[in-house]
């Protein structure tokens, strides 16, 4: 998040290409399984994914392929570690249009998402964010999340820390603020809007 706007930030919330990447076939969680066992990378690969014959068949064909819960911002200066949104209270959002997030100024702050796969394995997620006052982008996230397969238990993200702007004009107005979660051939999975007020420490 930034303070005064810079001049060249984008408002553009479609990920980065990777120079030379081409997104491969996609394939489900059981035709991943059935791949070449004969292939020793292979089954490493498929192992470290916690893809296995027994997997496949555990998970339900019909579940959403992502599923976020929530979006925290961390911090051990903010009242209690943490504000957020419960993404599966969607009344939260509107609410939040009348009541911001309250946020201290000048914070070491980490964004933090809870999210769970649901029936494929998702490969190379990215988090996108464009942060804008009065309608000027002043602050542009993208974030690698990685690739997951599908399992009960959420899985927990933590970005790199960030600092919190500070100073008159970071605590002027309301900041709007678009998320999106993305995998590598740009398919949208999550896209949402909240927003954060700064406030004086």
């Amino acid at each position: 998040m930034a303070g005064d706007a810079p001049l060249d930030v984008s408002d553009n919330l479609d990920p980065t290409p990777t120079a030379g990447y081409k997104p491969g076939e996609k394939k489900s969680i059981q035709e991943y399984a059935m791949l070449d066992a004969q292939d020793e990378s292979l089954r490493r690969w498929k192992e470290s994914l916690g893809i296995t014959s027994d997997a496949a068949g555990a998970f339900n064909p019909n579940a959403p392929k992502l599923t976020i819960h929530s979006l925290m911002l961390e911090s051990a200066q903010l009242p209690g570690g943490s504000v957020g949104i419960q993404l599966d209270r969607p009344e939260q959002l509107d609410e939040l249009s009348k009541s911001p997030l309250q946020i201290t100024e000048g914070i070491e702050y980490s964004v933090v998402i809870k999210f769970s796969v649901g029936r494929e394995v998702l490969s190379g997620l990215k988090y996108l964010q464009v942060v804008k006052r009065a309608g000027v982008p002043v602050d542009r996230m993208e974030e690698m999340i990685g690739s997951y397969p599908p399992r009960a238990e959420p899985y927990v993200k933590r970005f790199a820390p960030n600092v919190a702007p500070s100073g008159f004009l970071a605590r002027s107005g309301t900041n709007s603020v678009r998320t999106r979660i993305v995998d590598d051939d740009g398919s949208v999975f999550a896209d949402f809007s909240w927003a954060f007020k700064l406030v004086k420490a």
